[in-house]
């Protein structure tokens, strides 16, 4: 099967910190987890995935295209959601997206309407009279409307309450079931246990894993003992601190 989404041996350097090289893919029909503590580099190889963020060095495909050189093509086709965004904090929903589904060939009226009424958004509405996980939602709202056929999500459930969550749970689900690759990042490492099929693990800027949810659960059971997503990765961090300490 050819991955909706190849990553090879993505690397970008910063002062103190440097990324890569990085190397996974995301196929289609699949919920790919990715997950790491706050500056493991999530949201840079998001960003280098979508071409805001400029690599020093490796290749992104998307659709079997490459992003630098099919920048407006592949965006045609994917939905990004990066969490809580102001837009224009005093324009009406309905101005912001009017405005916003010209951009898109394939923008779904009907579907619009109905994550607007899915998330409880009044489009009359501005940004600036949102709560922070109404904000999310407005996001997702849009990210979901022009048929996309890759979602990337950079911790979407950020500032959700738990019924919110479980519902988005339940569109990523859906999703999957008519095809959609979602690849996203999160701290609550609950919400993949309940829906991703595949998990990719960035410790320090260098993926650590990325396999199977299943295969990569049993990388680290002991004496028949199966963790939770939640329970390794404080492990592996924790395994790090207790050396800085002994030092």
């Amino acid at each position: 099967m050819t991955p909706l989404l190849e990553v090879k041996e993505l690397v970008k350097t910063y002062p103190g910190f440097r990324l890569g090289p990085v190397s996974f893919s995301v196929n289609a029909g699949s919920i790919t987890g990715f997950i790491g503590r706050n500056g493991a580099g999530k949201t840079t190889t998001l960003k280098s995935i979508l071409n805001i963020v400029h690599p020093d060095s490796g290749s992104v495909s998307i659709f079997g295209m490459p992003v630098r050189e099919n920048e407006k093509a592949v965006k045609q086709r994917l939905g990004y959601a990066g969490g809580a965004v102001d837009w224009y904090p005093r324009k009406k929903i309905s101005d912001i997206v009017g405005v916003t589904k010209l951009f898109y060939e394939n923008w779904d009226d009907a579907e619009y309407k109905k994550y607007l009424d899915v998330f409880g958004l009044d489009p009359g509405k501005t940004p600036r009279e949102l709560s922070e996980g109404m904000k999310v939602k407005l996001n997702l709202t849009i990210a979901l409307s022009h048929k996309a056929e890759l979602l990337i999500l950079d911790e979407p459930t950020s500032g959700l309450d738990p019924v919110s969550r479980e519902e988005l749970l339940d569109i990523f689900t859906a999703l999957r079931d008519r095809g959609v690759a979602v690849l996203f990042s999160t701290h609550i490492t609950s919400d993949l246990d309940k829906c991703a099929d595949h998990v990719t693990y960035i410790k320090k800027g260098m993926i650590v894993a990325s396999d199977t949810k299943e295969a990569f659960i049993d990388s680290f059971a002991k004496d028949g003992i199966r963790p939770d997503l939640e329970e390794i990765m404080i492990a592996c961090e924790k395994e790090d601190f207790r050396e800085k300490l002994a030092r």
